[in-house]
């Protein structure tokens, strides 16, 4: 029998003298097909479990509330005894709960925000109560994307939303990534790929191809039949899709496994139509259907792979939001992901713009208002050095902000919630008010973005006004 050498106090490293016969003790029977399905059934049943420690007693994911204090820190900004003067002097504006006699009052976000109107109404005109939000302009659309895994892709717009949300933006969130995490996050209910955004896609094309049978008819020639998933994709708008979600001023639209079938079937479709234009689907849907009216900020969250889904988000965007690591592979696997980007937008303008100057027509040009790369999970004591070279070649592409990692991420984490859903109380208040600050500074760093690039286009809409 073999003798463990490293208890004998061997300095031999672990895959030395590795007796076969343990091993094969150790070894499970080979895995066939069947077996994937017993391992995502319990990798299901996990999940339902951890995601259940969130829920209500309806199996509903709730929020949690807001104190006195996190209201006049964070939410609306007062001092803490004029915000308990206006709620005495205003007995009609929600009063909050106690959960002990005398103790402190607590608020759901639905009675903060009636608070936030309250105030910007009726308090000082100098204090931005409500975001700054240009009128007659639609909602921005901001893709959250990086095909490297692992750099907080989905917390980063997930966490992003939640700060919209609580400054007081209506928010709209289109989860594109079929492994539907950033849906269990706001507790989404997906069955299948139709009821993502998905039938969106479908009646793009469907609609594409009335008009091209149209054609077709008008010259004589025989049309293409809609099968039975175009046909009923053609009833369904964004409305049929989103849902609600515990946050009062968030909606959500799904996804989960099937939505991969998109990536299948998208191009099938081109195929059959070359002049469908599949980047536009996205936009234009949400466009017909009235979305980008409905909302302020839209957060796509793409797929970590460059497919025709993530080209539908990035299409649709305004503004382009990229989490790194500060890391070696990830700054090596960023700059990838741009070359592929500029290659495959560059391949979609030239083949169009062929096309467009053989007929007379506009060509087609990409733009986004603001691209942004931003750092996630950094650990300055470890990664300044290469956070700072990257800043020196990416220039103002990098985000100056880098977001740090604290302990209050992982706690979060293992909660399954967002910072923003953690109750103080878990950990006491100067922990979570450390936490939570650099999210903060995240949000304000693209709360800056957002707003430049409103007021751009308000002072270009007013002058060609004039």
């Amino acid at each position: 029998m073999a003798r463990d050498i490293h208890k004998a106090g061997s300095s031999l490293p672990p895959y030395f003298s590795i007796d076969p016969d343990a091993a094969l003790a150790e070894l499970d029977a080979p895995t066939g097909t069947a077996g994937f399905a017993g391992i995502a059934a319990a990798c299901a049943a996990g999940r339902t479990d951890l995601a259940s420690r969130g829920m209500n007693e309806e199996g509903k994911k709730e929020l949690r509330l807001f104190s006195t204090w996190e209201i006049t820190r964070y939410l609306i900004p007062v001092a803490q005894a004029h915000f308990r003067r206006v709620l005495k002097a205003n007995p009609d504006l929600p009063q909050g709960r106690s959960e002990t006699e005398g103790g402190a009052k607590w608020f759901t976000l639905e009675e903060v925000l009636r608070l936030r109107a309250f105030f910007a109404a009726q308090g000082s005109k100098a204090k931005d109560y409500q975001p700054y939000r240009p009128e007659g302009l639609p909602a921005k659309m901001v893709a959250v994307a990086n095909f490297k895994g692992g750099v907080g892709k989905t917390s980063t717009a997930a966490h992003l939303a939640m700060s919209a949300a609580l400054d007081g933006y209506k928010v709209l969130v289109i989860d594109l990534d079929s492994q539907g995490s950033m849906t269990s996050i706001f507790g989404g209910k997906v069955d299948d790929e139709w009821q993502t955004a998905f039938p969106l896609l479908a009646r793009h094309y469907g609609e594409h191809l009335r008009l091209e049978n149209q054609r077709r008819l008008d010259r004589g020639d025989a049309p293409q039949p809609l099968d039975e998933a175009l046909d009923a994709a053609m009833e369904m708008t964004a409305q049929d899709v989103i849902q609600n979600t515990h946050w009062p001023n968030i909606d959500l639209i799904g996804a989960q496994l099937n939505l991969y079938w998109a990536e299948f079937q998208i191009p099938v479709w081109r195929m059959a139509a070359r002049s469908w234009k599949l980047w536009d689907a996205l936009t234009e849907r949400l466009e017909a259907d009235g979305v980008l009216d409905q909302y302020d900020v839209i957060f796509i969250d793409t797929p970590p792979a460059l497919g025709y889904l993530t080209i539908n988000g990035l299409s649709a965007a305004d503004i382009l939001l990229v989490p790194m690591g500060a890391s070696f592979l990830e700054f090596d696997s960023t700059g990838r992901f741009f070359d592929m980007l500029h290659s495959t937008f560059a391949s979609i303008e030239e083949g169009e713009n062929l096309a467009a100057r053989a007929l007379g027509r506009p060509g087609l040009a990409f733009e986004w208002d603001a691209v942004r790369t931003v750092i996630t999970r950094y650990d300055g004591a470890q990664q300044g050095e290469l956070a700072a070279l990257m800043q020196a070649y990416m220039g103002r592409v990098l985000s100056p902000h880098k977001q740090d990692f604290t302990a209050l991420i992982g706690q979060a984490g293992e909660q399954v919630s967002g910072i923003y859903e953690a109750d103080y109380r878990d950990f006491n208040r100067e922990t979570y008010a450390r936490g939570r600050e650099t999210f903060d500074e995240t949000y304000a760093a693209f709360k800056k973005l957002l707003i430049g690039v409103w007021r751009r286009e308000a002072l270009q809409e007013q002058r060609a006004a004039e």
